[in-house]
């Protein structure tokens, strides 16, 4: 049993003998590290599942090209499976294809950064993103070159050490699609 789970059990213990008279505890301060010890070790359990992973913070600055950049990223690190954890940030121009379109779509004006995902390796970048104007309207579609930074782009990226993604022709779609493999 983890330390975690004897320290909730004595504090369950605590109020089931209605104990909070003889240390003083209040009971927002109980809930509190209930919710504490709950979440860390849930995180916890999280970590120890997930394969051999690697974390990367990039900040993007004012003209930086979007796509570029990761994948100057992604070159110079020699990363071979990676994907988007999360990135936040603001265009001035968007730069994206639309499904089953052949020709991308460039809009001029300031965009928030609602989501970016997608697959990052040496092998090639599959993202997607998600983007709303000044209305909160919300566009999206694949990356393409030519996303220009407004102000800034904070991403995380995720990197899989044990794995290596390759992109190979698929006979269904006619595109390179991911193909996964063990390191």
């Amino acid at each position: 049993m983890t330390l975690r789970v004897v320290q909730l059990k004595r504090y369950i213990t605590m109020v089931i003998n209605k104990r909070f008279s003889k240390i003083k505890i209040s009971p927002f301060i109980f809930v509190g590290s209930l919710l504490f010890l709950l979440l860390t070790n849930f995180s916890y359990a999280q970590k120890t599942a997930m394969s051999t992973e690697k974390i990367h913070v990039l900040r993007l600055q004012p003209g930086d090209d979007l796509k570029v950049k990761l994948s100057n990223f992604v070159a110079s690190q020699n990363i071979e499976a990676a994907y988007i954890i999360t990135c936040v940030g603001s265009l001035r121009e968007l730069n994206l294809r639309f499904a089953n379109q052949k020709e991308t779509k460039l809009l001029k004006c300031k965009f928030e950064i609602v989501s970016l995902v997608g697959t990052l390796s040496t092998a090639g970048l599959h993202l997607h993103l998600s983007a709303a104007d000044s209305t909160g309207a919300v566009i999206g579609g694949h990356l393409a070159d030519g996303n220009i930074i407004y102000t800034t782009a904070e991403i995380v990226i995720g990197e899989a050490n044990d794995l290596r993604f390759a992109r190979e022709l698929d006979s269904l779609s006619t595109f390179k699609e991911l193909k996964i493999y063990k390191k």
